[in-house]
């Protein structure tokens, strides 16, 4: 039955901007690197910390919507690491050196997560991309249930909207029934790789955009292959380099 309930209010909260978004949009994604603002695109998604102020300006000056991507897990390297406090810091990422997942539970932690959220005000985001928010599906070195991940993503959705940012649902498609209502968008990384693009339908139903990246060599291979697979589920798709550092980007 549905994961859905009382554990907060985050699902009933109006969603904040989604006029300003449809499902035809083009998006563009680029975390490392100086930003190729060149792509003409409606929405580009960069990093909330490593962005330069004068791509952003550029950017929205363009009329391009930027969302700003950070994670919910610990990153050793970023500038406000010595604000997490060390009870909450679990088990380290699986291949990515430097990050440990986090008690999503922990009103400490949250409090990082929510300073973040101001700087992406601060900055002129105008929504985020939270990753790694599955970490009851992984080996986080925490008890933690479907439950706890539902509310903590709804708690990341409330505190977004109350800031009047957009934000999207990464990745987290067992749990997408229960928290469509409360996000914005949604990105996915490989749906066509691993065929799970269908997964998305609720946000598709609901006009909202799903945003996906693929990596694999099949995609480069036959791009056109792979861009087809994903619109006939409702994807706007586009092929990246894993590294997401703009060195090359295939359009649907």
């Amino acid at each position: 039955d549905s994961l859905s309930g009382p554990t907060t209010d985050a699902a009933a909260e109006p969603e904040v901007g989604s006029s300003v978004l449809n499902p035809r949009m083009t998006w563009q994604w680029q975390l490392q690197g100086e930003i190729d603002t060149s792509h003409d695109v409606d929405v580009y998604d960069v990093d909330l910390f490593d962005a330069a102020d004068e791509a952003m300006t550029e950017l929205h000056g363009d009329g391009r919507i930027v969302i700003c991507y950070f994670s919910t897990a610990y990153e050793d390297w970023r500038p406000d690491a010595d604000t997490w406090p060390r009870a909450v810091l679990g088990e380290p990422l699986d291949d990515w050196e430097g990050e440990r997942w986090v008690d999503i539970r922990d009103a400490d932690a949250r409090t990082v997560l929510t300073a973040r959220l101001d700087l992406a005000v601060e900055r002129g985001c105008d929504g985020v991309e939270p990753d790694n928010v599955t970490a009851y599906r992984n080996d986080s070195g925490f008890d933690l249930s479907p439950r706890d991940q539902l509310d903590f993503n709804r708690y990341l959705a409330v505190e977004a909207h109350e800031r009047g940012l957009l934000i999207g649902l990464k990745n987290d498609l067992e749990q997408i029934p229960d928290l469509v209502d409360a996000f914005d968008f949604a990105i996915n990384e490989q749906c066509v790789e691993y065929d799970e693009c269908d997964a998305y339908a609720a946000f598709v139903e609901a006009g909202k955009p799903v945003f996906g990246a693929e990596y694999s060599d099949d995609a480069m291979g036959d791009p056109a292959a792979a861009c087809a697979t994903a619109a006939a589920s409702g994807v706007n798709a586009i092929i990246l380099p894993i590294e997401l550092d703009g060195s090359f980007r295939v359009a649907c």
